[in-house]
């Protein structure tokens, strides 16, 4: 269950522009953090240099859900990952993002999902969605199957 929408980090546009991230072909994954949008330990898209690891300034790997269950450290990778462009309007877009609940193990503190760069060499992040219902309370793997159900319309758009 996927609660929010995606936020992008201010400095991804910058790894963009200068060339750190190659969407195309590099690995685009997505973990699950304790992270909070507004709360301790928080998460916002003026986070500096934002990075999955030591890489960055702000390493949001330290806040990663314990790996256990249908959760893996590091999360998944995305798949069907494409850019299309329509007039002056491009978008990028991937599979959704599915963790099956595994019962026993499975991590119950998820306050948050982090895009991020796999293959770049700082592990860039792109962004963040807040996967809370209420803005504060977790939500858990063992509750069933966690979605991220990406928008129809793509995941984000620059133009």
């Amino acid at each position: 269950m996927s609660q929010g929408t995606l936020t992008l980090f201010n400095e991804f546009r910058k790894s963009i522009a200068d060339g750190r991230m190659d969407m195309d072909n590099d690995s685009i994954q997505v973990a699950l953090t304790t992270l909070q949008v507004g709360g301790t330990p928080e998460i916002a898209a003026d986070d500096a240099v934002p990075c999955w690891g030591a890489g960055g300034t702000t390493d949001l790997s330290a806040s990663e859900v314990a790996a256990g269950g249908g959760y893996s450290s590091g999360g998944i990778l995305l798949t069907s990952t494409a850019w299309s462009l329509a007039g002056a309007v491009c978008t990028f877009d991937a599979d959704d993002a599915i963790w099956t609940s595994a019962g026993a193990g499975d991590p119950a503190t998820i306050k948050s999902a982090v895009l991020y760069n796999g293959s770049a060499a700082n592990l860039d992040a792109i962004g963040f969605i807040d996967m809370t219902a209420d803005g504060t309370t977790a939500i858990s793997l063992l509750a069933g199957d966690v979605k991220i159900l990406f928008n129809a319309s793509g995941i984000f758009t620059l133009s």
